[in-house]
Parts: structure tokens; C-alpha cells; sequence
């Protein structure tokens, strides 16, 4: 399993295309990908499955807000690195 931590650069956090682009990029890869968000008091909220684009959205992740991506399965690495590029880019 392949876990990472970051923050959301994107202006309108991970809310309709960039949440969209998270999912569509899960849902493809063939791997399990969850979430969670990082509190203010450092707690994660309940992980959801990042291939849902409602479960994605419902986290409420906003700009600049913390989130944990966990990435099981093959090819988890690459996965993960593709993940994270979405979730810190600011051009969606």
C-alpha cells in the first residue's frame, strides 16, 4: 500500500472537475484509492472510495486543506504519483 499526504492547490479544492479528474484517474487505475481529510486538530475524517466523485465531494476538501490518499493494488507507485499531481495542481 502507498500513502501520501498533501495539500489541495486547486482555488476550488476538490470540488466538481477537480474532483471528477481524482476519480476518473482512481476508477481507472485498477488499484483501491481512499481518502481523508486532515482536520485543524490533526484527526482524519472517515476514508471514502476516491473512485466516487460523490464520495470525493463530500468530503468538503477546500484550497489549501490537508488530505491522506492511500493507493493499494498494482502499479500503486505510479497510481499515486499521477494522484498527487491532480490534487496539487492548480489548473483544473
Amino acid at each position: 500500500m502507498k500513502e501520501f499526504r498533501t495539500a489541495v492547490a486547486a482555488a476550488v479544492g476538490l470540488h466538481a472537475r477537480p474532483a471528477a479528474l481524482f476519480a476518473a484517474s482512481a476508477k481507472s487505475s485498477g488499484c483501491k484509492v481512499s481518502l481523508a481529510k486532515v482536520s485543524e486538530s490533526g484527526e482524519l475524517s472517515a476514508a471514502v472510495d476516491g473512485a466516487s466523485v460523490l464520495r470525493v465531494m463530500t468530503l468538503g476538501v477546500k484550497f489549501g486543506d490537508q488530505i491522506v490518499v492511500q493507493v493499494d493494488g498494482p502499479e500503486e507507485d505510479s497510481v499515486a504519483a499521477a494522484l498527487k499531481v491532480i490534487v496539487e495542481s492548480v489548473d483544473h
